[in-house]
């Protein structure tokens, strides 16, 4: 199982000191923990894409690219790549690119994101986020997939002998996510592809992320890529650690009150009982994560946000060295004790993928199977 984390890029003002960093000061600590990660033995490192303030990440693979020239390991992936305001042809080249400089540690989660003006900053209509990413998506497929694409569809001018540059690193694309709170339609249409289905709860009760899961494990069988208990799965969580519970809320707490993002609502009690929010001992984020597994099943990516709310840089590398070296070395053995043997343990990476070889599903712009079943049913 993949453990990692993932950085929404917000400057916040610490509300202790009511100290804000600078932009630069901002992106460089998102450096530095993704450094971190990879010292402390995680697996993933992502970043989300925002184009306002006040979050700072607006050009991912940029910054991916620089944290890949200084790491060796590390899957460098987004918690956000927004498929429905970023052209599909500039998608294909850049993570394309990215996956040469970063030699295959690349995967990548489309997003429609949740900042409404972002659309027509970019030249679209909200009221088409999903047909958008639908549409979008297909034609990244294709753009990755096909060495020549003749295209035309509703949202872009049509393409006429277009070909991606520079092709897929060893002609194989990288692998996709894609993330949704609460669209249906992008479950769906992660089943349909046999996609990773990501889903970053930090905000929902188990509740509503069990039944989003359901619904793509059922479609990911319905469209014979597996059984359900093979379907990819990821979920997102936060979590802040101490040496006790009571100390842990103490340090958080200004830090949740004024967060940019949920603060100024429900109290930080309420919020850790009704969302996956862990404020404790790493005793208490190793029981509740693994509590995760019994609400949705069996999954195979568990990203977590450290660095949200103005907590300072030092704080977070700390919380960092928590993570690595106390909670997840025991998640590990726990998770993988009580996988059963058909179930991955890992979401497809550069290696598997190549390893699969030309003819693999993975290399069809739509899947044979998937079609087959939806011209059947």
């Amino acid at each position: 199982m993949q453990f990692g984390v993932f950085s929404v890029g917000d400057v916040t003002p610490d509300p202790t000191t009511g100290r804000t960093p600078s932009e630069g000061e901002r992106i460089e600590a998102m450096t530095r923990i993704a450094l971190k990660a990879e010292e402390v033995g995680l697996d993933v490192f992502a970043t989300g894409e925002h184009h306002n303030p006040p979050f700072v990440p607006s050009a991912p693979t940029t910054h991916l690219a620089f944290i890949a020239a200084q790491t060796e390991r590390i899957v460098l992936s987004t918690s956000t790549t927004l498929i429905t305001t970023t052209d599909p042809v500039r998608i294909a080249e850049d993570y394309a690119f990215l996956q040469h400089l970063a030699q295959g540690r690349v995967d990548l989660m489309m997003g429609r994101g949740n900042t409404g003006p972002v659309y027509p900053w970019f030249g679209k209509d909200i009221r088409q986020g999903i047909p958008l990413a639908v549409e979008n998506y297909h034609l990244l497929r294709r753009l990755w997939r096909e060495e020549v694409v003749n295209w035309q569809g509703k949202f872009r001018t049509p393409l006429q002998g277009f070909t991606s540059t520079p092709r897929p690193l060893d002609g194989t694309p990288p692998f996709v996510w894609h993330g949704s709170i609460r669209s249906t339609e992008i479950a769906e249409q992660a089943a349909y592809y046999g996609d990773g289905f990501f889903h970053n709860n930090i905000f929902w009760n188990m509740e509503h992320t069990a039944q989003m899961v359901k619904l793509y494990r059922r479609r990911f069988e319905h469209y014979r890529h597996g059984s359900a208990d093979q379907a990819i799965v990821g979920l997102g969580g936060q979590v802040f650690m101490a040496g006790t519970e009571a100390e842990a809320k103490r340090f958080f707490r200004p830090y949740f009150d004024n967060a940019p993002v949920y603060g100024h609502g429900p109290s930080l009690e309420e919020f850790t009982r009704a969302t996956p929010l862990t404020v404790g001992t790493p005793e208490m984020v190793i029981e509740r994560t693994l509590g995760f597994a019994d609400a949705v099943g069996d999954y195979q990516r568990q990203l977590f946000l450290m660095d949200h709310a103005g907590l300072p840089t030092e704080v977070v590398l700390e919380q960092l060295e928590i993570l690595g070296r106390e909670v997840v070395p025991v998640l590990r053995r726990e998770f993988e004790a009580r996988r059963p043997s058909h179930v991955p343990s890992d979401p497809p990476t550069h290696a598997s993928l190549v390893a699969a070889g030309p003819d693999a599903p993975h290399h069809l712009v739509a899947p044979v199977r998937a079609a087959e079943t939806v011209v059947t049913s």
